[in-house]
């Protein structure tokens, strides 16, 4: 069994990313049924949001600032994260309308996804050094139907109660970890011998071209999850316009978000010739272009408008994955998963006031709040520009 999983490591890491990261909007894929049952708004939806990101966040500045992930073998703590993970997104059944503990569970949530997303990172690297912008793509599209993932199940057990897809993604979350844990890690980065100095994981903020890369990806992050929040209130919107039964809700924002994997594989493949530069100047060029235009073309057909966000899904995070390879080749070699952890960690607290801001204005301003994301791309666009100069 061991040896069959080491003959194909980065399917097996992949679909292990996919089942472990469907405990992220695991709370947004049930979020309609839920709201219905217990009164919450949008805002609320934001809190709890908010409270994973926050969670990842602390995690993946405690990862970065200590080198755990340079220090621990990167398949063991996964395997933890999983465990763990899959415990406190069950938890939330049971607290659900136990405000602040809700918010407490989430935040938990996000602590242990800081030892699955990253890790994952630095496996694919450990096992497949070569092509790893076309290898972390896989990576990050596994994680794009990962957070799909909530919506689909959703939109499988409409009418059943909510807690049931809560759970499964529980459970996917175990079989991911165990995946990981009987793969082990790979021979192609070198362990850490001893104790790691605390600013290790700072260490590649100090070159030029890694802070360009990296400005580039907390651009990219500013639009993405404030856009994967927003997406079933876009979809909602457009159907509430075509009279259609609000159950096509979850199926729809299922695949506006998970097309992005399409967006992810592609571009990877593209990356192998073009070069990983090539592909996230332009996706993250096509993405800020529909973000701006989007709420300016709010009254024509809403067909029209559901296309626009496919193409927004495809391109929103095709970016993703070659920011990830970019740095990992900047970044110090004995440090890579630290640097990547501390990259992580900004760009995900920048999208604490992007979903903030966004979820917070929905009930005043709808669709224009999606202006707020502009400046992202536009900042990250400059910042990649500099990393060519």
């Amino acid at each position: 069994m061991i040896e069959l999983l080491r003959r194909y490591p980065l399917p097996v890491i992949v679909l292990a990313q996919l089942f472990g990261t469907s405990l992220w909007f695991s709370i947004n894929g049930v979020w309609l049924s839920f709201s219905r049952e217990s009164g919450l708004t949008e805002s609320d939806l934001g809190r709890l949001t908010l409270a994973v990101q926050a969670g990842f966040i602390i995690g993946t500045l405690t990862i970065a600032v200590t080198g755990l992930a340079d220090r621990f073998g990167a398949s063991r703590i996964f395997a933890v994260a999983s465990v763990l993970g899959a415990l406190v997104n069950g938890g939330f059944v049971f607290a659900a309308h136990l405000p602040p503990l809700d918010f407490m569970l989430r935040f938990a949530t996000g602590l242990c996804l800081a030892g699955i997303y990253p890790l994952g990172m630095k496996m694919v690297i450990a096992w497949t050094p070569k092509h790893a912008g076309s290898a972390l793509a896989w990576l990050v599209g596994m994680l794009t139907l990962g957070t799909a993932l909530p919506h689909l199940m959703r939109g499988a057990t409409f009418g059943m109660p909510w807690e049931l897809p809560l759970l499964a993604a529980s459970l996917l979350a175990l079989i991911g970890g165990a995946m990981v844990l009987l793969l082990g890690d790979g021979p192609h980065l070198p362990k850490s011998s001893g104790a790691i100095p605390l600013s290790q994981g700072l260490a590649a903020l100090r070159i030029p071209r890694f802070r360009a890369v990296a400005g580039g990806y907390f651009g990219h992050m500013w639009e993405l999850y404030a856009f994967w929040t927003l997406t079933p209130l876009l979809v909602g919107r457009e159907l509430q316009r075509l009279a259609a039964d609000d159950r096509l809700i979850p199926w729809l924002a299922f695949a506006v978000i998970g097309i992005g994997a399409v967006g992810c594989i592609g571009g990877g493949k593209l990356s192998r010739t073009k070069g990983s530069e090539w592909v996230a100047w332009r996706a993250l060029m096509i993405s800020g272009i529909v973000c701006l235009l989007y709420p300016w073309l709010s009254g024509l057909s809403p067909m029209l408008l559901i296309t626009l966000l496919f193409v927004w899904g495809i391109a929103v995070v095709a970016d993703s994955p070659q920011f990830s390879a970019l740095a990992a080749a900047t970044a110090p070699r004995e440090s890579v998963g630290s640097s990547l952890a501390v990259m992580n960690a900004v760009g995900f607290g920048l999208t604490l006031p992007a979903i903030w801001l966004t979820s917070g204005l929905w009930g005043q301003f709808g669709v224009w709040v999606v202006l707020l994301l502009v400046p992202g791309p536009v900042l990250g666009l400059w910042s990649l520009a500099r990393a060519k100069a």
